[in-house]
């Protein structure tokens, strides 16, 4: 949908993007520039990314210890987190 048309029919996007949950995509000149999707789509990817992320840096963490890295402190996770 080009820019324009989302622009006169915002309502209209928003309510095909919450009801189908699907993404609208909006485009200028022919390219995608930007979607209009469901606020809990938009939740379920930004905690699929955080849980992917996680697992990224365990398997990380696993390598280094493989690879004779010594342990972080707990005291010292938590710090760096900003918890203790």
């Amino acid at each position: 949908m080009s820019l324009s048309d989302a622009r006169a029919r915002l309502a209209d996007v928003v309510d095909t993007a919450r009801v189908e949950h699907e993404p609208v995509f909006i485009t200028r000149r022919g390219r995608r520039v930007a979607a209009v999707i469901a606020a809990e789509e938009l939740d379920r990817l930004i905690a699929a990314a955080e849980d992917l992320a996680d697992l990224r840096a365990a398997r990380e963490a696993r390598e280094e210890m493989s690879a004779g890295a010594a342990p972080v402190p707990w005291d010292e996770v938590k710090r760096e987190l900003g918890l203790a």
